[in-house]
């Protein structure tokens, strides 16, 4: 690190600074350190009744980056909107060298923790992807997936016309494969090599029954006991890989809802994403495997990604210096 104060960067400044690529690469190191014994904590959130909202927050340190750190975010309350900050510690001094606000990374550290996942999980002849969901989260999943695998088609599907058209639309001017808005998540799904699920649904959004052998889902939204996108068949189907394994039982929804209608127990966890990267635990093991990777969003994408913008920030001189008082000048009591 340099002698530097804290680096602010706006939501703004953060936005195109790395390259979907470069995103995958960071997050894939990150889950690799992870694997080997990196710490991480699972989401802790508090909820508020009125106004109604929640304060969520996560940590990772990833001591090989050299940086360790996490997010904190409000969302609803008065204001019915999210605000994200995210914090960047120098891993070795415990320095806090950058303060990003964290917004408009969402969807890129997200979408490359999925596409680490399809990397790790996907048979690597996969060329048929399906996308459900067509917002933000749908988008960074999609630009990351493409980097990762040779998708010849992308069949997208959302409740709304209007939206999973608009989303085809600008997906097919900015990749190479051919995107088509579809009538059904049936359509979407069957025939998919690979399946991404990026909503907020409480209920599954596809029949588990329509997977094909073989295929590989990842899965964003799986962030509350209540929230299943994957349904019970497609879960007893599948070699099951969570992020952290420790907050699968707490709020990974779809998985929670099977070991509720009993089809699967905690002993059918496979392993933790880091695990397979790091090659401690396998991966696909067939071609005819059905596998699930399970991302509720842990500290380790944030500190990869975050790190990475911050690195490309210096570089281009971007950002605001903000100084912090360390603790031995500030807990003074004067």
């Amino acid at each position: 690190m340099t002698d530097d104060g804290t680096l602010f960067l706006t939501s703004e400044e953060c936005a195109g600074l790395a390259t979907p690529e470069e995103y995958v690469r960071a997050v894939r190191e990150g889950y690799r350190q992870r694997g080997e014994g990196a710490p991480a904590a699972p989401r802790t959130k508090l909820t508020n009744e009125e106004p109604p909202g929640m304060l969520t927050g996560y940590t990772a340190i990833l001591p090989e980056t050299g940086a360790m750190g996490g997010y904190m975010y409000a969302a609803g309350f008065g204001n019915r909107d999210a605000q994200f900050v995210q914090p960047v510690f120098d891993a070795e001094s415990g320095a806090l060298i950058a303060l990003l606000d964290g917004a408009s990374l969402n969807p890129f550290k997200t979408g490359a923790a999925g596409a680490v996942g399809v990397d790790a999980l996907a048979r690597t002849d996969a060329t048929t992807l399906a996308v459900i969901g067509s917002g933000a989260q749908a988008r960074g999943q999609l630009q990351a997936c493409a980097t990762v695998r040779s998708f010849e088609t992308v069949n997208v599907y959302s409740p709304t016309a209007e939206n999973r058209e608009k989303f085809a639309a600008e997906m097919n001017e900015q990749l190479n494969p051919a995107v088509a808005a579809v009538a059904s998540s049936d359509a979407a799904v069957e025939g998919a090599d690979v399946v991404i699920t990026a909503t907020s649904a409480s209920e599954p959004v596809f029949d588990g029954e329509l997977l094909e052998d073989g295929a590989h889902v990842t899965a964003m939204g799986q962030y509350h006991p209540e929230k299943h996108e994957l349904d019970a068949t497609t879960v007893e189907r599948a070699k099951y890989v969570p992020d952290l394994r420790e907050r699968v039982m707490n709020d990974a929804g779809s998985f929670i809802n099977a070991v509720e209608e009993g089809v699967v127990t905690e002993d059918d966890i496979h392993a933790e994403l880091g695990a397979v990267v790091a090659g401690e635990a396998p991966g696909r093991e067939s071609d005819d495997e059905i596998t699930v990777f399970d991302s509720g969003g842990t500290g380790i994408e944030t500190v990869a990604a975050g790190y990475l913008v911050y690195e490309k920030a210096r570089e281009e001189g971007l950002g605001t210096e903000l100084a912090f008082a360390p603790g031995s000048q500030a807990l003074t009591g004067e």
